[in-house]
């Protein structure tokens, strides 16, 4: 890590500070109202794991669901630079999305950064085949549906981090890894990094 995706990230560690010492209150309008300003972020612990993951494949493309405000993407983003990959970040919400941006451009990573803005299963069913690597870390009844649409566009050897499995883990992060584990040629493994992520590597049957 330089000095300036250092800086940022202890911006970030900042707000996350910050944000866990208030109330976690559902933001006027609801999920989609336009008004939430928690980063929701993954934290230091699976932000590191996740670069360590992602620099382990050579030159992959990188695709996160749920930029919110830009933390996990930084690690992923520094991990594509490292590796000679790409990130493709994909976000429901515009204004996330700037503000991820901005911290990328001041991180010197914008150039490793493709940010959507949209709907992620949509998105995701656009892109050409080839994913190497994915973050899932979007809203938990998104889960399956993202996964249904990215399963067939894996390569072999592609790791999948879904997060948030222990908290909350709810009931739709407990039927996503129902789901992800009954997918043909996937091995899964649930571990105690954060908020509980389950990793799962797709191998080609």
């Amino acid at each position: 890590m330089d000095q300036k995706i250092e800086a940022v990230l202890e911006a970030y560690h900042e707000l996350i500070r910050e944000e866990h010492s208030k109330p976690r209150d559902m933001p006027p309008g609801g999920r989609d109202g336009g008004q939430d300003r928690r980063l929701r972020a993954v934290g230091p612990d699976t932000g590191r794991f996740i670069n360590i993951l992602a620099k382990s494949l050579k030159a992959p493309t990188i695709l996160e669901l749920g930029t919110s405000f830009g933390y996990s993407g930084i690690w992923l983003a520094e991990a594509a630079r490292a590796s000679g990959g790409k990130l493709i970040s994909m976000e429901l919400h515009a204004y996330k999305t700037e503000f991820a941006r901005e911290m990328a451009g001041k991180a010197g990573l914008s150039e490793h950064i493709d940010f959507q803005i949209g709907d992620a299963v949509e998105m995701i069913k656009a892109l050409p085949s080839g994913v190497d690597f994915i973050l899932v870390d979007l809203w938990k009844d998104l889960y399956i549906p993202c996964l249904e649409a990215f399963y067939p566009k894996l390569n072999p050897g592609a790791i999948i981090v879904a997060d948030n499995m222990f908290m909350p883990g709810n009931e739709d992060v407990k039927r996503y890894g129902e789901a992800v584990r009954a997918k043909l040629g996937i091995t899964s493994v649930l571990l105690p990094v954060g908020s509980g992520i389950e990793v799962s590597r797709y191998d080609f049957v």
